[in-house]
């Protein structure tokens, strides 16, 4: 027999958002959950295939598995969980029976009742140029964020009052019904997990405990940091409501493109150009580097075009190391454009002088063209 289509199962589209695959799992184990429907072999099948169908669809991995190959992506072993109902591996299913069977076999973990207060985590975009990120940095950044009232200190009530006990939970911040075997358990839908009431709001705040406000903070910008790396500052987010906790703010770091130096890690690299009498006879060079300074670098004679000279410890820092990557020059060799007569005519003279040993990838080519020929 065919296998329904897992979002079929959980009765969503195939464009639902994980907190909706969630709620769709839950009324179905709920509802057909086999300690709740003792003997009933239908409900337990159809347990199974809903909880199979949320193990699968609640997985990144899995779910983009299915979407591209369906059923055959876990044929033969390929992902699928195993049996019964605890064999789902890859899901998450705790959080979804602790809310709803807490008190079934031993009951679930105890919540923060401020844990829904918690404040936003705030993102940062921060520009700097490769030699900011080669010595580091310290930097004045400003931002909107919200903070804690300072007429109530963050507990949203009037001077005076103090928030009361939730009439509707009690206190505890959850509500529970009993549904035949079952004990479910959910957030109080009136005081949203607080367990408390606001019964006299501040004014300034309007009972939320913070306020909208402009923050200017000096954050420090370590060596070595590249393009894409994130910093965490915690508790620089927005102020939680109600005295809950504050969030996060995060530094993302954007290295500009650099017009000499390009970034490989730690290592830098740059094309150095040099003439062709350079690369023949040979030369010292004088390279910049990006601590500002300058090094030198013999050039052999006969140095080909492309040939990469490395100098170590001229990268860029290590994060937390102390040691640095190397610096990679690709030399360039650059023919003349513009050649006066007396130019043309040394010129000359050397072709007319030059022989194989003078060129021994040119001798090499076509003495392999010759045979080429010969077949």
């Amino acid at each position: 027999m065919a296998k329904k289509d897992y979002y079929d199962v959980l009765g969503v589209n195939k464009n639902a958002s994980p907190a909706d695959l969630k709620s769709a799992y839950r009324k179905l184990a709920v509802k057909f959950h086999p300690d709740k429907n003792p003997g009933d072999k239908v409900a337990e099948d159809k347990f199974k295939e809903a909880s199979e169908a949320y193990g699968i669809l609640s997985d990144k991995e899995k779910k983009q598995n299915y979407d591209n190959f369906g059923h055959a992506a876990f044929e033969n072993g390929g992902g699928r969980s195993g049996g019964g109902f605890g064999g789902f591996s890859g899901a998450d299913f705790s959080d979804i029976f602790e809310d709803f069977f807490s008190d079934f076999g031993g009951g679930g973990r105890s919540r923060d009742k401020r844990t829904n207060n918690r404040g936003s985590d705030l993102r940062y975009d921060l520009s700097i140029t490769l030699e900011e990120a080669y010595s580091g940095k310290k930097q004045d950044i400003k931002f909107s964020t919200t903070e804690k009232c300072g007429t109530c200190k963050g507990n949203g009530s009037k001077a005076g009052y103090s928030p009361e006990r939730c009439s509707y939970c009690g206190g505890s911040g959850r509500v529970r019904s009993n549904q035949g075997f079952f004990t479910v358990q959910q957030t109080c839908p009136q005081c949203n997990g607080n367990g408390e009431e606001i019964t006299n709001p501040c004014n300034d705040c309007n009972g939320q405990g913070n306020k909208q406000t402009s923050k200017k903070i000096s954050v420090t910008i370590p060596q070595g940091v590249d393009d894409g790396t994130r910093i965490r500052l915690a508790g620089k987010g927005e102020a939680g409501a109600r005295g809950g906790s504050t969030g996060d703010l995060y530094l993302f770091i954007n290295v500009n493109s650099h017009e000499l130096f390009k970034r490989s890690d730690e290592n830098l690299f740059f094309e150095f150009p040099i003439s062709i009498t350079d690369a023949t006879l040979g030369a010292t060079i004088e390279i910049p580097t990006i601590d500002g300074g300058k090094a030198k670098i013999k050039i052999p004679d006969g140095t080909q075009n492309g040939k990469q000279f490395r100098l170590k410890g001229k990268g860029m820092p290590f994060m937390r190391r102390g040691d640095y990557g190397d610096l990679y020059v690709q030399v360039k060799t650059e023919v003349p454009v513009y050649l006066n007569k007396k130019q043309k005519e040394l010129l000359e003279q050397f072709r007319d002088i030059e022989n194989e040993k003078s060129n021994p990838s040119i001798k090499k080519f076509f003495q392999k063209a010759k045979n080429f020929w010969k077949n």
